[in-house]
């Protein structure tokens, strides 16, 4: 397979030719189902070029890069993705303040899917919880339209920001992610517990998968099997890979 550079892709885009004037690449972390004991997905987390962490790239990040970044990180993945012959699920985290209008915003995602030979219906696109939405129901717009083209959506680090229900009331994603903070000693705290049977009990009514993220103990994992969530997360499975896809420990 020719493995066309991200710029060609991204060549008809307007607003993406001026250089972002920093590299990055991506580290994968996998997605498990527990239940099963396979790899539902992996995560693309953003990397410097060097291995630096993600906070280092996107404090490069401004209001004239933001789109450009954001067209960039897709493409990225998937190619990425595809060079590593990825055959499960690809998540990628977008910013949903660079999405101006959904079916246009989408395109150059569907053209790299369709020059690297990766399945649109192998892509989740998560949106982070605690990133701040001015306009929510813009937010809303953008989940129908993905869904529309196939693509699973996920709503990141839940209960970790400030809209919480209320962001939830407004669109209703196929996968909700539990912030870490309602994962972390969960076996040993009845407040958290309370929490967490009372969001299964939402996402249950409301059809959405929960996947429980940051997983680091056995007895976390088996706390949240108890409860009846089967797609987890964690570096108790395997931690990020640069630029790999890491083996899996279950």
């Amino acid at each position: 397979m020719t493995y066309f550079p991200v710029e060609t892709i991204l060549s008809g885009c307007k607003q993406c030719h001026k250089p972002l004037g920093f590299d990055f690449t991506f580290a994968f972390q996998p997605i498990v189902n527990i239940q099963s004991k396979s790899i539902f997905g992996y995560e693309a987390l953003v990397r410097g070029a060097q291995g630096q962490g993600a906070g280092e790239v996107l404090a490069k990040i401004n209001d004239q890069n933001r789109y450009a970044f954001d067209q960039a990180c897709r493409v990225k993945a998937i190619q990425l993705a595809s060079k590593l012959q990825l055959d499960t699920m690809l998540s990628i985290n977008f910013l949903p303040n660079a999405v101006y209008e959904p079916a246009h915003c989408i395109r150059s995602t569907l053209e790299a899917a369709e020059a690297y030979s990766f399945p649109t219906e192998r892509l989740m696109f998560e949106i982070t919880e605690s990133e701040y939405v001015a306009d929510v129901k813009h937010m809303s717009k953008i989940f129908t339209e993905y869904q529309a083209q196939g693509f699973t959506t996920a709503l990141d680090d839940f209960g970790a920001g400030h809209a919480g229900l209320n962001m939830l009331a407004s669109f209703v994603p196929d996968i909700l992610k539990i912030d870490m903070e309602l994962i972390r000693d969960i076996d040993r705290s009845p407040v958290k517990q309370s929490i967490a049977r009372g969001l299964m009990q939402v996402c249950n009514d409301l059809n959405i998968t929960v996947l429980a993220e940051g997983l680091e103990t056995a007895a976390e994992v088996a706390y949240y099997q108890d409860l009846g969530v089967t797609l987890m997360q964690g570096y108790y499975f395997a931690k990020p890979g640069f630029e790999s896809l890491p083996c899996v420990k279950f």
